[in-house]
């Protein structure tokens, strides 16, 4: 494989030399280095200018979905950045019970319909009729379009002549089973094959280093893949800031998830009853959501550790935090991840997490053995997390570095780079590598 600037299978990052991707330098703009912009299309779609006006978001859910989550709040959190400088946004997505077909929320003119699968072909018959001057897309000329590929893409390409950004979390290899023998099989085959046959002229857009060498891994040119990183939200003025005094007086560890699958709560389970014997008063917080909690609750009672855990649901933004500035140590034990938002939020609150460096993405969103701790197995999870909850000063330690790492990322930032990314293929070119949006800010 040519040397892209991305992380080799070991999941450590690969920078060509003299750079690496912890400060402002890695989006420097000479030819060969990351977060180079590369010529890629002919003429025709360089009369744009590279100026953004108006761009289209496809995903298959939103934020309000009662399965969404953080691949969808990048998307929109990026929007409403680019709402709020003028550009016209526009999210199509699918409709669920209790929201509206049309609305609009920070900027962004929402447009829903179709469901779990019809969400893909409802959109383009409403892009297509949109062109004709018909439907909820209507007047839409969009400069370019993200095209948001959870699995599957919405192949935009194929009814709109804008350029359109492939946005790429994870690959979902590990996720496919779920679904069924066959659905799994066709899905991993669009996933692997078609969407980087189909898209292999197109700029991809993705969130992690490791994220990015996946995708070279399944045949996409790393020149056409730039990685803009997930941002954060400050904590709310309204809710604590993690500290000695906000701390429990007991052990206490949190999930911050949805509760899916391939999110392996169950090992976070595992660990409390591996550990509750030698650390009396052991609690798990378990914040979020999702069709699997109550496999979850169940597995709980299995293991004799109910009154030991608690799951709270959906929770506001005061409460998530409240509930992250309690806690002593953060356990993300999901299969896989594109990045690991979570890491962020807890580490915004001095608490470190330990997780699988199977993830792929925590190996980005993690600095191992200084903000947080990675494992390969069930065992070594329980084992670290012990470790680290008889060693207060070490959990005190990292969790400070893990806090200061947390400072370097914001929606800004990754609205800037996105936008960096939109202009370049909105002018023919193509951006590549990582993306810091740092430029962008000060520029």
């Amino acid at each position: 494989m040519p040397d892209t600037g991305f992380p080799g299978s070991d999941g450590k990052s690969t920078a060509p030399s003299g750079l690496d991707d912890s400060g402002p330098g890695v989006n420097e703009r000479s030819e060969g280095t990351i977060g180079t912009v590369r010529v890629a299309h002919d003429g025709a779609e360089r009369q744009r200018g590279g100026v953004v006006r108006e761009v289209l978001l496809l995903c298959w859910r939103d934020t309000g979905h009662p399965q969404g989550g953080g691949s969808e709040r990048y998307l929109e959190q990026v929007g409403a950045a680019l709402a709020a400088r003028g550009v016209k946004v526009t999210l199509r997505t699918a409709q669920y019970p209790g929201a509206r077909r049309r609305e609009r929320l920070d900027g962004i003119d929402i447009s829903r319909g179709g469901g779990r699968y019809t969400v893909y072909p409802r959109a383009l018959a409403a892009i297509l009729c949109g062109r004709l001057g018909l439907g909820p897309l209507r007047g839409i000329r969009p400069d370019a379009v993200i095209d948001t590929q959870n699995g599957i893409p919405f192949f935009a390409r194929a009814v709109t002549r804008s350029p359109a950004v492939v946005l790429v979390h994870h690959g979902h290899r590990e996720q496919w089973p779920v679904a069924g023998r066959w659905v799994g099989r066709v899905g991993w085959w669009i996933e692997s094959r078609l969407s980087p046959w189909v898209h292999r002229r197109n700029q991809y857009l993705t969130v992690s280093l490791p994220s990015a060498e996946e995708l070279t891994s399944l045949g996409v040119d790393g020149a056409r893949i730039a990685v803009v990183r997930n941002g954060a939200e400050p904590v709310p003025e309204r809710a604590p800031t993690g500290a000695a005094q906000t701390r429990t007086a007991h052990p206490s560890l949190v999930v911050l998830s949805r509760l899916v699958p391939h999110k392996q709560i169950e090992d976070a389970l595992a660990v409390v009853a591996g550990l509750r014997a030698r650390h009396p008063g052991l609690h798990l917080d378990v914040i979020g959501g999702g069709w699997w909690a109550d496999n979850l609750k169940t597995r709980a009672h299995e293991l004799d550790i109910a009154d030991s855990v608690t799951f709270h649901g959906h929770v506001d933004e005061a409460r998530k935090h409240e509930l992250l500035s309690r806690a002593w140590v953060h356990v993300l034990p999901s299969r896989k991840e594109g990045w690991g938002l979570a890491v962020i939020e807890a580490a915004q609150h001095g608490v470190a997490t330990v997780g699988y460096r199977g993830s792929r993405g925590l190996t980005d969103s993690i600095v191992d053995g200084a903000t947080g701790i990675l494992v390969d197995d069930p065992a070594q999870l329980t084992e670290a997390v012990g470790d680290l909850l008889v060693a207060a000063e070490t959990r005190t330690v990292m969790g400070e570095k893990a806090r200061a790492r947390a400072r370097e990322f914001s929606w800004e930032l990754t609205a800037n780079g996105v936008h960096e990314v939109l202009c370049a293929v909105a002018r023919g070119d193509y951006a590549t590598g990582l993306i810091t949006g740092r430029q962008s800010r000060s520029a």
